[in-house]
């Protein structure tokens, strides 16, 4: 059976971060990208391939994905931000990088919160990283962003990943997206071109160059 491009890059990444691995220092892995780029699925195929054939607890790495630290839906709207949610500051950005600063700290176990998209909503405290384990991979549209306060998590990442498709790409990808979740084309367009295209273009424009840049040009489509 051929091999998707997926699960080549997952490979990859894998092996770049088996090879920075330094005995007792947690190694944090940072994949960042526009939406709809397939940097989740990836992501999660990543940590799916640290983690087999590895003991089940506590497990040799944990996925933290950034869509965690959505502000709430009626805090954007008594901000006019609504609309806008996934733009930069529909993010507690401030509260989401000193938590990744903080993961440099293996003492103790700690909790973050993980969005729910069928609710459209983040749950708090639903993704515990064990102090033993000596992997978190985190995704996330700003990962890379170079701009205050997204610029500080770049000191905390020992490997960084960029997933650059072109805007044809993503655009085709988030229509699929949203004709999924029950919009029609014309309204899936909007939301579209409204919001999403415009984030992805501004990640597209101020990412600061990583040490792994993938096309991801599959057919699977993904966040």
């Amino acid at each position: 059976m051929k091999q998707t491009t997926l699960a080549r890059d997952a490979e990859r990444v894998c092996r770049d971060v088996r090879e920075r691995m330094r005995a007792g220092v947690r190694t944090v892995v940072g994949i960042a990208g526009p939406p709809a780029s397939g940097k989740s699925a990836l992501a999660q195929l990543v940590v799916d391939q640290l983690n087999n054939n590895a003991p089940v607890k506590p497990p040799f790495a944990t996925l933290l994905p950034m869509d965690g630290y959505h502000l709430d839906n009626a805090l954007l709207e008594s901000r006019g931000l609504l609309s806008r949610k996934g733009a930069p500051e529909t993010f507690d950005a401030n509260g989401f990088c000193e938590a990744v600063a903080n993961l440099s700290d293996c003492r103790r176990e700690t909790y973050h919160p993980k969005f729910d998209r069928e609710l459209d909503l983040s749950i708090a405290n639903s993704i515990a990283i064990h102090p033993e384990t000596p992997v978190v991979v985190i995704e996330g549209n700003y990962l890379l962003l170079n701009s205050d306060p997204w610029s500080k998590l770049n000191e905390a990442f020992a490997l960084t990943v960029f997933v650059r498709p072109t805007l044809e790409e993503l655009k085709k990808r988030l229509l699929h997206r949203w004709t999924k979740y029950g919009l029609d084309e014309e309204a899936a367009l909007r939301r579209a071109e409204s919001n999403d295209l415009v984030n992805a273009q501004l990640i597209l424009r101020n990412s600061i160059r990583a040490d792994i840049e993938l096309t991801q040009s599959f057919n699977e489509f993904g966040d």
